[in-house]
């Protein structure tokens, strides 16, 4: 378990005790307070494991809303712990993460004790994926949607790839609207050049939906011979998802 981080004046982060190939160095949860509040905002508990929620709660103090950016286990395994914890309203975009409060909806705006927040639906990584705009300041939370180093699996079927590509070009949209500057993602490090990594994300999407095509018109007609071939430089045990993600971009080339 991390200690506490404080990133900007609304924002401070406790990592999780759970590394691993598809968390990294583990689960950020986001603790949100507008300065002098009393009550915070907490985003992805994360897992069910009670010394990481102690660090959290020392943040957080009294909690007043307890938000999910997507239903993955390793943002959202402490749901009903956390809940019976704080005893704080739970809002997702999924009703099943959800506990005495509505589900978000796309460009609705939040405001607990004066921090004020507006949803950002991003579906792609997940069907429910969704990032929080802080509105006072230049900071995006991203969940899974975009990581602080290297890139997400879209893994079909609950990801998909046009969605997805959808969800970068609006973040990319906040950027050139000056409301994004930095992303505080849900795995990783702060990104504080959003337009920089947004910009690769799309690049590495659309640079592997060429060697996808390309594979395809070679002959390898199904996922897991194009991931032999087109993830031929990626650890074998990544394969796996990757041939989720090859799937979702099989999806999207046929639809296209």
């Amino acid at each position: 378990m991390a200690d506490a981080v404080t990133v900007t004046e609304r924002a401070s982060v406790v990592r999780a005790d759970n590394p691993g190939i598809m968390t990294l160095e583990g689960t950020n949860t986001w603790i949100l307070r507008e300065p002098g509040a009393a009550r915070s905002v907490v985003v992805d508990p994360g897992p069910d494991d009670a010394a990481h929620l102690d660090a959290v709660l020392e943040v957080a103090g009294e909690v007043a809303l307890v938000l999910y950016t997507h239903h993955h286990g390793d943002h959202t395994d402490a749901f009903a712990t956390f809940g019976e914890r704080t005893g704080a309203p739970a809002r997702a975009v999924s009703e099943r993460f959800c506990s005495g409060a509505p589900p978000l909806v796309d460009g609705e705006e939040i405001d607990v004790d004066g921090l004020r927040l507006e949803v950002v639906l991003t579906p792609g990584h997940t069907r429910d994926s969704a990032c929080l705009r802080l509105l006072d300041e230049p900071s995006v939370l991203t969940g899974d949607t975009v990581l602080g180093r290297g890139t997400t699996v879209v893994a079909h079927p609950d990801g998909a790839l046009g969605p997805y590509l959808d969800s970068l070009a609006k973040l990319r949209q906040l950027v050139e609207e000056g409301t994004a500057g930095r992303l505080l993602p849900g795995h990783g490090p702060v990104v504080d050049d959003a337009a920089a990594v947004l910009d690769q994300y799309v690049d590495h999407r659309q640079e592997r939906l060429d060697q996808v095509r390309a594979a395809v018109e070679a002959g390898r007609t199904t996922p897991r011979a194009v991931v032999e071939h087109v993830y031929a430089d990626v650890d074998p045990v990544l394969w796996d998802a990757a041939e989720l993600s090859v799937r979702a971009q099989l999806e999207y080339l046929q639809e296209a």
